[in-house]
């Protein structure tokens, strides 16, 4: 056996293998001997070659253009909308399941560019401020990075075995903002920024086939598709964390993709409520659509309705809208309402 494995030269290297490290090598995080394979496949290969280009320019559009000049009074744009999210580049293009994300991260990469040195040490959320936030983000898009192949952005300790998954999340969160405090803000920005390259530079994030698979990642098994909508979905919520501390509205997604993101939500909140509970109809409306979904019980006739609009909808699942305060329309059973309001709120994880 070791003789053959010994006579297979590594011309030979699979160009399966080699293609599920293009996003590492894009980012330039890849082991030396993997950099090898990879550079003598790209040599003999123009398939790979090509997809190798693409994902390296993936790298260079992420790095966006050159921070606009502030406004002479150094406030915030016409609105009170910062001039860089205003100006901002276009999102990368990706299979739709990812488009959210790619847009999410631009707009948060263009909030972040604003910043002066003071701006960092704003108090945002939790116990966190900007800095502290950002570096939440490397950790939570890490288990997603790591399912993909990406190595890890940030020195990792082996987690207990058979912890609860919230305690591992947050336990990571800890640990990376401990390591993330005594670097620069903009050394933890652009950490959190090659590992989201890798993420949308990824085979899943292009292909639709490969990312229908499903795997369990924060305490729930879902596609891979899914998971980079509750990337997008948590990228976007804290942006609009760090928009609220420093006084500097920030968009809602493009209204496809807010879609995209309450439609995910559905999905996660109808398990959770369970097939006994009474059946609410819950309305999503607004920014030009109407959608609706029956939750709760199929058996039983509907007890009550629920009007809520997108925006209001994702930030009560992502926990930024109190149940009892959501602005909302209603009729009938208004405990079955409240269940409903209260389940959703209960899914946040952010």
């Amino acid at each position: 056996m070791t003789g053959n494995h010994e006579a297979v030269p590594h011309e030979a290297a699979p160009h399966e293998a080699v293609r599920e490290l293009l996003g590492a090598w894009a980012v330039d995080a890849l082991m030396p001997g993997d950099e090898a394979d990879v550079v003598r496949h790209l040599a003999a290969c123009e398939l790979c070659a090509a997809e190798a280009a693409r994902l390296r320019a993936t790298v260079r559009h992420l790095d966006g253009p050159a921070p606009p000049e502030p406004a002479p009074d150094g406030r915030a744009g016409q609105h009170g909308l910062s001039l860089a999210l205003r100006s901002r580049a276009p999102a990368l293009r990706t299979a739709p399941h990812a488009a959210p994300y790619a847009a999410a991260v631009a707009g948060l990469q263009a909030l972040l560019g604003e910043l002066d040195e003071r701006g960092w040490g704003t108090p945002v959320v939790h116990d966190w401020d900007v800095h502290d936030t950002v570096a939440h983000l490397i950790a939570a898009d890490e288990p997603l990075a790591r399912h993909l192949g990406l190595p890890a952005r940030v020195p990792c300790s082996p987690a207990p075995g058979g912890a609860p998954w919230r305690a591992v999340w947050e336990a990571r969160t800890r640990e990376v903002i401990r390591r993330e405090r005594p670097r620069t803000p903009a050394q933890t920005v652009s950490t959190w920024r090659l590992q989201a390259a890798g993420l949308l530079s990824s085979r899943a994030a292009h292909d639709p086939e490969h990312a229908a698979r499903a795997t369990v990642l924060a305490g729930v098994r879902l596609p891979v598709a899914d998971h980079f909508l509750t990337r997008a979905f948590e990228t976007w919520v804290h942006a609009d964390d760090i928009g609220v501390a420093l006084d500097r509205p920030v968009p809602p997604p493009p209204s496809p993709h807010l879609w995209q993101l309450v439609r995910l939500g559905i999905r996660l909140l109808g398990p959770a409520l369970g097939p006994q509970a009474p059946a609410v109809a819950l309305t999503v409306a607004g920014d030009g659509d109407e959608k609706e979904w029956v939750l709760g019980s199929s058996d039983d006739p509907v007890r009550a309705e629920l009007v809520l609009a997108p925006v209001d909808f994702c930030l009560l699942v992502g926990g930024r809208r109190a149940p009892d305060q959501v602005p909302r329309g209603t009729a009938g059973d208004e405990s079955a309402v409240r269940r409903v309001l209260a389940r959703a709120a209960s899914l946040a994880w952010l």
